[in-house]
């Protein structure tokens, strides 16, 4: 990670306090939750938004960004990557500060979107990981 990059995931990962996590399961099995579990234990209010689900982690499941009322700081993205422009038009709409894609999650041209829009982007990272690297630091 350059430093420059490492300075802005470091910043956002102090100041975040939401973050929704799109295509979050209740399956404990799944990436999906064991990162946004990992999440909750450092800290952060985790949203689930995923339209099967009704709560996972003792929070209340959200069909859409858009639905939820609260400040969003950071989409996290569990969903394939030919869903990802919907999500980050969704994550502009409500001024989200930053996105991850998550491992294997990649899309140049939402991501450039989402710059564009001022929004920081980090793409095919795991969230936890680079939450533990900045604490490792």
């Amino acid at each position: 990670m350059e430093p420059t990059e490492y300075a802005a995931v470091t910043e956002i990962l102090a100041t975040a306090k939401n973050i929704a996590v799109v295509g979050l399961s209740s399956n404990p099995y799944r990436s999906s939750f064991g990162v946004s579990q990992s999440l909750q234990e450092s800290g952060y209010r985790v949203i689930p938004v995923n339209p099967n689900e009704k709560e996972v982690l003792g929070e209340k499941a959200y069909a859409r960004l858009e639905d939820i009322p609260e400040k969003i700081d950071i989409v996290d993205i569990f969903r394939r990557s030919e869903y990802v422009s919907d999500i980050v038009d969704s994550a502009i709409r409500v001024g989200a500060r930053a996105i991850w894609m998550q491992e294997g999650v990649e899309d140049a041209a939402s991501a450039e979107r989402a710059r564009r829009a001022g929004i920081f982007v980090a793409m095919d990272r795991c969230i936890a990981k680079d939450l533990w690297l900045r604490r490792k630091k």
